[in-house]
C-alpha cells in the first residue's frame, strides 16, 4: 500500500468542524523518564529551573492564535509554581494533572498509585479553586500491565484519561487499543480515555503528532496523519507537546546516544510546527472536545 498521493500537500482540506484536542504535560527538562538514571530527583530543586518561561511562551503562542488547550500538570511543578498554574486557568485554558513526581505507573503499586493521584490532585485544585477531571500518566504508562490504574482514576474522581497509547514500543503501548475516544467502564463507574493518536497504514498504528514524533518525522507525513485522521476518519487528534521542547537553549546532560537524539534533536524546529498546525486545524481543550 503506497502513501495517498496528496501526502506532501498542505492542510486545507481538513474538515473544519472536526476540533482536536490541544495538550501540554507541564514539566521540566529534567523531569523525563530517560534522564531518571543520571539526573537524581533529590537534586531537582538546585537544577536549572525553565518550565515557567516556556510554559508561558506557550501560552503567549495560544493566545496568538485564540486557542485554548489542556495543561497535565505535574504536582511538583504546581507545588512550586502556583502562580504559573493559576495563571494558566485564568486564561481560559483547561488545569489536568501528570501526577506528582513523574512516576510512571508501572514503577508503584495500588496504593502508591492512589497517594499520587491524590497528591497532585489536590495541589492543583487547591490552587484553581475547582475540580480536576482529567490525567496522563507519565510516559503513557497505562499499559496492559496496569490497567488497574483505570479503577483508581474512577475512584478518585477522575473523568477522563490520556495515557493509554495504541502502539508498539519499548517503553509504553497498548497496541490493540482503541484508536479514538472510548467510555471505559470501570465497575459501577466510567471514565472516558482519549488514546494518544495513531495513524493506520498497512494494518499498524503508527505515531505521528505529538512530543518526540512531533519533532523528529517529516512534516508531510504529520499533515498527512493530520488529514487522514479528520477529514477521512472524521475524528479528533490529541495533539501533545512539553513546554522544554520548545527550548532548544535548555542544558545539555550528559546521556546516551539514543537518549540524546530522542531529547534533543529538532527543539529548534517546533514552534514552527506547532504554529503551522495552529493555522491549519481547530484545536480546543480535551474536556470541549470530549463533552464532558
Amino acid at each position: 500500500m503506497s502513501a495517498p498521493e496528496d501526502v506532501v500537500g498542505l492542510l486545507g482540506d481538513v474538515r473544519p468542524d472536526v476540533v482536536s484536542a490541544f495538550s501540554i504535560d507541564v514539566e521540566d527538562y529534567f523531569h523525563v523518564e530517560a534522564f531518571r538514571g543520571i539526573v537524581d530527583p533529590a537534586d531537582w530543586e538546585s537544577m536549572e529551573q525553565r518550565v515557567e518561561p516556556n510554559t508561558r511562551r506557550l501560552l503567549e503562542l495560544l493566545d496568538e492564535f485564540d486557542v485554548k488547550g489542556t495543561f497535565f500538570v505535574l504536582g511538583w511543578v504546581a507545588e512550586r509554581r502556583p502562580q504559573l498554574v493559576f495563571d494558566i486557568h485564568a486564561a481560559g485554558h483547561e488545569v489536568a494533572i501528570h501526577g506528582y513526581d513523574h512516576r510512571p505507573v508501572t514503577a508503584m503499586n495500588p496504593a502508591e498509585f492512589r497517594a499520587d493521584i491524590r497528591r497532585a490532585k489536590g495541589i492543583v485544585e487547591d490552587v484553581i479553586g475547582e475540580a480536576v477531571l482529567g490525567y496522563r500518566a507519565p510516559t503513557y504508562s497505562v499499559v496492559r500491565d496496569t490497567l488497574w490504574a483505570l479503577d483508581i482514576m474512577v475512584e478518585e474522581g477522575i473523568g477522563y484519561d490520556s495515557s493509554i497509547f495504541p502502539i508498539v514500543h519499548d517503553r509504553y503501548g497498548i497496541p490493540d487499543a482503541g484508536r479514538h475516544p472510548w467510555i471505559e467502564q470501570r465497575g459501577e463507574g466510567h471514565l472516558v480515555e482519549f488514546p494518544i493518536s495513531t495513524v493506520r497504514v498497512l494494518g499498524r498504528n503508527l505515531p505521528f503528532i505529538g512530543g518526540g514524533y512531533l519533532r523528529l518525522l517529516p512534516m508531510p507525513y504529520i499533515r498527512w496523519g493530520l488529514r487522514r485522521v479528520t477529514s477521512k476518519e472524521g475524528r479528533p487528534v490529541m495533539l501533545y507537546v512539553h513546554p522544554w521542547e520548545i527550548d532548544p537553549d535548555q542544558p545539555v546532560l550528559d546521556v546516551g546516544r539514543l537518549t540524546r537524539v530522542r531529547h534533543y534533536r529538532g527543539l529548534a524546529g517546533v514552534e514552527g510546527r506547532l504554529r503551522e498546525m495552529l493555522r491549519s486545524c481547530r484545536f480546543d481543550t480535551v474536556r470541549s472536545v470530549l463533552g464532558v
